[in-house]
């Protein structure tokens, strides 16, 4: 069950549709982007994944960050920092997605961890969009 999200659907000033869904999205990424730092931690050659591995954990770092701070973008004084976080958030999943790309066809947690990291990026994007 969703009790965070039933949490913000009844705040007295719950974010709009497009934040939401950003929120969704990275904590998702986050999630994938761990389980996948881990899967790569156990592989056959983690040795050759290591560059995989720190960008999964940068990610995940930066996603679950993102998050809290759309929970907390409350006023007009927040948008300029809320877009930093957003523009990071969309740079480093770009960059997460991309290495994970290279090691999809081996390894199918890094597709599933590269399919976290687009739709994030393309949330955080659209969400940049909805602010301003």
């Amino acid at each position: 069950m969703d009790h965070g999200f039933q949490v913000l659907r009844t705040h007295p000033q719950p974010p709009p549709p497009a934040l939401l869904d950003c929120l969704r999205a990275c904590l998702d990424c986050a999630l994938a982007c761990s389980a996948c730092a881990d899967a790569c931690l156990v592989e056959k050659d983690p040795a050759s994944l290591v560059a995989c591995i720190r960008l999964d954990a940068e990610c995940a770092a930066v996603c679950a960050a993102t998050a809290h701070t759309l929970l907390r973008s409350g006023g007009p004084h927040d948008r300029a920092a809320l877009h930093a976080q957003l523009a990071a958030c969309a740079a480093v999943c770009a960059a997460c997605e991309a290495e994970c790309r290279r090691h999809a066809g081996h390894h199918q947690h890094c597709a599933h961890c590269a399919e976290a990291c687009r739709a994030c990026r393309e949330a955080c994007e659209a969400a940049m969009k909805a602010r301003h």
